[in-house]
């Protein structure tokens, strides 16, 4: 730290004489409020919070209705079992497709809600989502397979599903008719 020289008593004089006149200066940018406190990421805890009650929670069974095997289908109620007929025997044609391969949950849950609302914008009725076999899954068993189905059966936009014919991926894809415009 630099000590300051004393000035002779006869410079403190001078310019004391010559600043007499002046006029302290009023300034309006000085502000001394405290600084506010940091954010709580209240969006962030909720997500956690809703994401650990749907990984706790049971979910709610599905009436799925094994039509010619063990294959599952849905459809919502008021849906003919034609409809699901048609749709198991490759009668719809398949508009886009969707492929969850390598995606965890909460990304496969995304791209579904999303995928979902592009097709309905874009009027394409049937689509297929592969979902995969659960191979490559702990225990291999298919982790999203359950997880699809459940959320596919929750969008007021789905009208009915069914798993795939084998020449559209089988037990890894679901096929999905979806409400028009």
């Amino acid at each position: 730290m630099k000590r300051q020289r004393e000035l002779p008593e006869e410079a403190r004089q001078v310019f004391r004489a010559a600043v007499a006149d002046a006029v302290p200066l009023v300034s309006d940018r000085t502000h001394h409020e405290p600084p506010p406190p940091p954010a709580i990421p209240r969006s962030r805890e909720l997500d956690e919070a809703a994401a650990l009650a749907e990984s706790i929670q049971t979910p709610e069974p599905l009436d799925l209705v094994l039509e010619g095997g063990d294959q599952a289908a849905w459809a919502r109620p008021g849906i003919s079992r034609g409809v699901l007929r048609d749709l198991r025997r490759g009668r719809w044609v398949v508009e886009a497709q969707l492929d969850l391969h390598g995606l965890n949950r909460d990304e496969a849950r995304h791209r579904v809600a999303l995928f979902v609302a592009e097709c309905i914008a874009r009027d394409r009725r049937c689509v297929r989502i592969v979902h995969g076999k659960g191979l490559g899954s702990p225990g291999r068993e298919p982790v999203l397979k359950k997880l699809v189905l459940g959320w596919l059966a929750r969008k007021k936009e789905v009208l009915a599903f069914c798993q795939a014919r084998a020449v559209d991926g089988g037990a890894g894809a679901v096929i999905v008719l979806l409400a028009a415009k």
